[in-house]
């Protein structure tokens, strides 16, 4: 009889295990789609006052409720473009050229939305430099980080004026560093970033020595091709809330100037600087034919300066970048809705 007891509840226990077990094989080798339910990665940057504004307003949170939010801080394109390529996250900000130099070198990402167009660097020299033009830095010091907008700016700056990108030599130090490097007087110039290129100015009296709004690639939001496969839904939600940013901003330009001031440790002034006058917030978040006309003018230069594997893969990656259209904004998909606010350009171009 004891027997009998035991051999039931074994039964018992195997039928009532037997779908647990047969839901957990069926979830196996597809990680994605279960873990990826479950949360959304993405970055937040200074370079990116649109990121902020998302993240301090917990828009996603309180929208995506289950769903797990995780926010990682990029200190520039190349950061950014390290986690896309390693999964670490699924959305990233970065400028255009850095996005289309990752693809062309076989980071599998798309363009889903332009957040702003930035005149975010210049060459800086330290106060009291005798540099007054790009010629005089050959042969010369440059910090910049490689593979972002500085470095390609200060790439089609040399070329301006006639020279290669072997007649300086470029110190490749993260923006942060290369600031402190530039101050301290280790190198004769640094390819800036705002907000540090903005705060340097009004610290230590640096002075940007060239300045070329064309050169600024455009602010890139960026996502992983297999989370775009898996989770578009989730794509397009960023985008949304993104846009609502974009109108945030234009409505409360001083909340978003104190915002920025915070986040990145600025002097109000500055900060309003970077925002007011350096940043436009109020173009179109659908990437197109503006964007792609920048691209095709410092394509040649990646491609000179062996910034990619070859041109083919550049010009294939150029074709590529950009997200089909269902990635846009909800107001921009919608025929029948009114057209989305404008947002109050800042500063002069």
């Amino acid at each position: 009889m004891s027997r009998r007891r035991s051999l039931v509840a074994v039964v018992s226990l195997v039928t009532l295990l037997a779908p647990l077990a047969t839901a957990c094989a069926a979830g196996e080798g597809d990680s994605t789609a279960t873990s990826s339910a479950r949360r959304l990665r993405l970055d937040y940057a200074y370079y990116n006052p649109l990121s902020l504004v998302v993240r301090r307003q917990r828009w996603l949170e309180t929208e995506l409720r289950g769903t797990m939010i995780t926010w990682v801080l990029s200190a520039g394109s190349n950061k950014a473009n390290e986690n896309l390529r390693a999964e670490t996250i699924d959305v990233g900000s970065t400028a255009g050229a850095a996005a289309l130099q990752a693809r062309a070198n076989g980071t599998p990402i798309k363009t889903i939305g332009v957040y702003t167009r930035p005149e975010w660097t210049a060459l800086v020299v330290p106060k009291g430099s005798d540099v007054t033009k790009v010629t005089q830095l050959k042969g010369r010091k440059i910090a910049a980080t490689k593979g972002t907008d500085p470095y390609f700016f200060l790439l089609q700056a040399l070329q301006e004026a006639g020279l290669k990108g072997t007649d300086v030599e470029v110190v490749n130090l993260q923006h942060a560093d290369g600031r402190t490097a530039l101050e301290r007087g280790d190198v004769d110039a640094w390819a800036g970033l705002d907000p540090l290129m903005a705060q340097s100015q009004v610290d230590a009296g640096t002075k940007l020595v060239y300045r070329n709004p064309a050169f600024n690639s455009y602010g890139f939001l960026n996502a992983r091709e297999k989370f775009l496969t898996h989770q578009p839904e989730l794509a397009r939600k960023v985008i949304d809330v993104y846009e609502r940013a974009r109108v945030w901003i234009g409505e409360h330009p001083d909340e978003a100037v104190e915002l920025l001031a915070s986040e990145a440790e600025l002097a109000p002034e500055v900060a309003a600087v970077v925002l007011k006058e350096r940043t436009e917030v109020g173009v179109s978040p659908v990437p197109g034919d503006e964007q792609r006309a920048v691209l095709e003018r410092i394509l040649p230069t990646l491609v000179r300066e062996g910034q990619v594997r070859s041109e083919q893969e550049a010009r294939t990656a150029l074709d590529t970048l950009f997200a089909p259209d269902p990635y846009r904004p909800a107001s921009l998909t919608c025929s029948t809705c009114p057209p989305p606010a404008r947002v109050r350009r800042h500063g002069a171009w």
